[in-house]
């Protein structure tokens, strides 16, 4: 018994330093992409092509000075980003491996929960820091949040009504013949949208939108602090890559072509910020209720009844 603990907890603790070395490079290669997308060349002189730079980064991020607010809430200024960064940690439980982890059986309500969780956060960090600018950007990422957790959830709705289990497993199952990509191209294409907005990536970066917030809710944060919000926001954007992985292209295999399937979802994560502009904020909330919010319940009532149908033809 105690051995199978141990083993839990080895296996957790190699995941997280998987995903801590997966953030550091997956910053690297922003900027690597950036700069070509912008023609210049981006970090290359630390190490061999710039590979040492991540490293050097989180060096001096956590050894600046920290800096405490006379006005702040001091408690929970601190404490958010240890609690947002654990929670983007504790969701990569969810990866569904074949040995040695946690066996979700209901992996899709705890996603859901953990990304619920994450809006507190950032309006927890927005609040204590007792400046309007971040208090603004808090409420920003809330509303924002708040929105297409909704059309997150209906569309994922769609994809267990087709599978009729909770478990990210039997994604891989279920996608053995045809990948859900092709089933449900409109859906996957708002699931990729939703997903940029739920972890506040440009187009829909309004929480930090620094033309007019001067970097919003975590303005006030510095050094450490800073590094942990940063850190959380790329491990839930490499999170998200992989549900999309899992949940249309296939499911999840122990072998390189997922993991390049993940790689490229990161990338067009950082596609994205090269090349659009950030939207207006009303219009994102429009884009959230008119049109992803009737689009995800039209397929939902279509995969229903296709399933009710087929139901039908195999028992009468």
């Amino acid at each position: 018994m105690m051995i199978d603990y141990l083993n839990m907890f080895i296996g957790m603790l190699i995941l997280i330093i998987g995903v801590l070395i997966g953030v550091a490079f997956l910053t690297l290669f922003e900027r690597k992409v950036l700069g070509y997308i912008q023609i210049r060349k981006g970090p290359n002189k630390m190490g061999f092509m710039g590979l040492l730079q991540p490293f050097s980064d989180a060096i001096k991020l956590f050894t600046k000075e920290q800096t405490y607010l006379i006005y702040s809430n001091y408690i929970t200024y601190i404490f958010s980003p240890i609690v947002s960064f654990t929670l983007s940690l504790i969701i990569w439980m969810l990866m569904p491996y074949y040995f040695n982890m946690i066996s979700f059986n209901l992996g899709v309500l705890f996603f859901l929960c953990c990304t619920s969780l994450g809006v507190y956060t950032i309006m927890i960090a927005g609040w204590s820091s007792n400046s309007s600018y971040s208090m603004l950007g808090g409420l920003r990422a809330v509303a924002q949040t708040i929105s297409y957790e909704v059309s997150l959830s209906l569309i994922l709705l769609s994809c267990i009504v087709l599978i009729m289990d909770f478990n990210f497993m039997k994604f891989g199952v279920y996608q053995s013949m045809i990948w859900f990509i092709f089933l449900m191209f409109p859906l996957s294409l708002c699931w990729m949208s939703s997903s940029l907005a739920e972890t506040n990536r440009t187009p829909f970066d309004f929480a930090e939108g620094e033309s007019e917030l001067v970097s919003g809710f975590n303005i006030e944060y510095s050094s450490g602090g800073f590094a942990l919000i940063f850190m959380s926001e790329y491990s839930s954007i490499l999170f998200m890559s992989v549900i999309f992985s899992l949940v249309y292209l296939g499911g999840y295999n122990l072998n390189l072509i997922f993991y390049l399937k993940v790689l490229f979802i990161s990338f067009l994560f950082i596609w994205v910020r090269g090349t659009l502009p950030r939207y207006r904020y009303d219009k994102l909330m429009y884009l959230s209720w008119k049109i992803y919010l009737p689009v995800s319940l039209n397929y939902l009532l279509l995969f229903i009844g296709m399933k009710i149908f087929f139901i039908y033809l195999i028992f009468f």
